[in-house]
């Protein structure tokens, strides 16, 4: 299983294309969020699944359960390796968009399916003061978890700091993919529980996803290969 996915957070597929041109990136795991799909659409996928870049399409589906059963059936077709449902969807949906992809799956190899706990981009006031969720982050991610294994999901999307929390509860086998991966250097920007790749394999993490630390960096080749040392310290 590949363990380390670069966001592709480009306005368009040209950018995202030439990105990895420039940089000599090829075939390196990539995440393609919302930006990208809804501007270039399947397309986008094919192309870099035909370069042999194994695929994290990150949509965050969450709608009423038949709709996202559907939904994920077309995009199991894509032959992606990992894609995502929002927990907060709740059992049923889960459920669904576990059948969707197993259904729609041309391969063995159906998509692993994962779902977002808490945004990175939240910190506990957020929780407690816009949502009016009372109990702790990392329970509530937690709490999300277990919910979501127990649907058909095979891991979860959430921070660093929950992800020991998570497999305490859920197993080692349930797999947690970390984004807000920034090298020491590099600023936090809008995402709050961050933490660099070393500190996201001592936790845990099976599969981290780093973005603007490598993409905005000013030898972005260079940054990735010293993420890619980084998570390597400890093997």
């Amino acid at each position: 299983m590949e363990n380390v996915y670069l966001a592709l957070d480009f306005p368009s597929g040209t950018v995202a294309k030439q990105f990895i041109e420039i940089n000599e990136l090829h075939g390196v795991p990539i995440k393609i969020g919302m930006e990208l799909f809804y501007r270039e659409g399947p397309e986008i996928v094919e192309y870099f699944k035909n370069n042999n870049h194994p695929i994290f399409l990150d949509l965050k589906l969450y709608d009423i359960p038949n709709t996202v059963k559907r939904a994920m059936h077309n995009l199991a077709k894509l032959n992606i390796d990992i894609v995502n449902v929002h927990a907060l969807g709740g059992q049923d949906m889960i459920a669904a968009a576990k059948e969707g992809l197993l259904t729609g799956s041309s391969s063995k190899d159906t998509p692993k399916l994962i779902a977002v706990t808490i945004l990175t981009s939240f910190a506990e006031p957020t929780l407690q003061k816009q949502l009016k969720i009372k109990e702790p982050l990392e329970d509530y991610a937690t709490h999300l978890a277990k919910l979501s294994q127990q649907s058909g999901a095979d891991g979860v999307v959430c921070s660093v700091h929950e992800s020991k929390a998570i497999k305490d509860v859920c197993g080692n086998e349930f797999l947690t993919i970390t984004p807000g991966i920034r090298l020491s250097d590099s600023d936090a920007d809008d995402q709050h529980r961050i933490a660099t790749p070393q500190y996201a394999k001592e936790k845990g993490s099976n599969i981290i996803v780093i973005g603007r630390t490598v993409t905005q960096a000013k030898n972005p080749r260079l940054a990735y290969e010293q993420v890619m040392k980084e998570w390597s310290t400890n093997e």
